[in-house]
C-alpha cells in the first residue's frame, strides 16, 4: 500500500489488510510505504489512529517508510492511492515486470475508473472517515480475491 507521505491512506489500507488476513487466517505480508520521506520513522496520523481504533483496527504501532526499488522484489503486489504515487512508482520500476505489479487500488473495487483515494490530510473528521470506509470497501474486495484462489 503506497501513498504520498505514509501517514494516512497507505497505512491505514495496510491497517484493514493485516486485521482482514487475520480473520481469515491468511498468512500473507502486507505493508505500506510513501513514495516522499517526509514522515519515514513516524507513527500514522494522529488522526488516522483515532480512526482506526473506532473500527476496530490498531495502526498506533506501524512505522512510516520510503518505498524503495526492492519492494517490488518483495511484494507480489503494490496497491498505490492516486495516480501522482502510481507515476512516482512507476519512475522506480527496473522494467515492465516491475510495472504489472503495480495498481490503483480503487481499481479493484471500481476496475478501470482509475479513481483516487482521497487523502484526508487537510481536511476533517467526515474525510477521515469517509477514507476508511472507502478502503475498508476496497480492502474486502483484495481479501476475496485471496480467499477465492
Amino acid at each position: 500500500m503506497v501513498c504520498l507521505g505514509n501517514i494516512c491512506r497507505s497505512p491505514m489500507a495496510e491497517g484493514w489488510l493485516k486485521h482482514k488476513f487475520k480473520e481469515q487466517n491468511l498468512d500473507i505480508e502486507v505493508d505500506s510505504a510513501g513514495t516522499a520521506n517526509y514522515h519515514v520513522g513516524e507513527q500514522p496520523d494522529k488522526r488516522m489512529i483515532l480512526h482506526a481504533k473506532k473500527y476496530g483496527v490498531d495502526i498506533s504501532t506501524l512505522r512510516t517508510r520510503q518505498f524503495v526499488v526492492a519492494d517490488y522484489d518483495r511484494f507480489d503486489q503494490i496497491y498505490v492511492m492516486d495516480e501522482s504515487n502510481l507515476q512516482n512508482v512507476y519512475r522506480l520500476a527496473r522494467n515492465e515486470d516491475d510495472k504489472n505489479k503495480v495498481e490503483l487500488l480503487l481499481n479493484e473495487l471500481l476496475p478501470a475508473e482509475n479513481l483516487p483515494v482521497p487523502d484526508p490530510y487537510y481536511g476533517g473528521e467526515q474525510e477521515f472517515i469517509a477514507v476508511i470506509e472507502l478502503l475498508e470497501k476496497a480492502t474486502e474486495v483484495v481479501v476475496k480475491k485471496h480467499t477465492i484462489n
